[in-house]
């Protein structure tokens, strides 16, 4: 995975993953449909972050609790939707 803290929060339907780092803060949204599907719908990542592959570490956090948690991804946000093509290793845990 990636040298970044990544924190997981969810609330109700929603949630995300976040990271902290120098007062900014990058996350990836998503809604939860169902216990098994999960719609990534957002990710933001601040100037302060930019190119420092915090994206990338947030999206392979999600694959890898898909994975573990056994729920699929409908990848709605387009950097989400980018790495998915990507990464065709990716493909067991993305519903498109």
């Amino acid at each position: 995975m990636s040298e970044f803290d990544i924190a997981r929060e969810v609330e109700g339907s929603r949630g995300r993953y976040v990271i902290r780092q120098a007062g900014a803060e990058a996350e990836l949204t998503y809604s939860v449909t169902s216990p098994t599907l999960v719609i990534a719908d957002h990710t933001g990542v601040p100037d302060a972050l930019r190119g420092s592959g915090a994206g990338q570490a947030l999206v392979e956090r999600l694959v890898a609790d898909a994975r573990a948690e056994g729920f699929k991804i409908v990848p709605l946000c387009p950097f989400v939707n980018a790495q998915r093509r990507r990464h065709p290793d990716w493909a067991d845990v993305f519903q498109v």
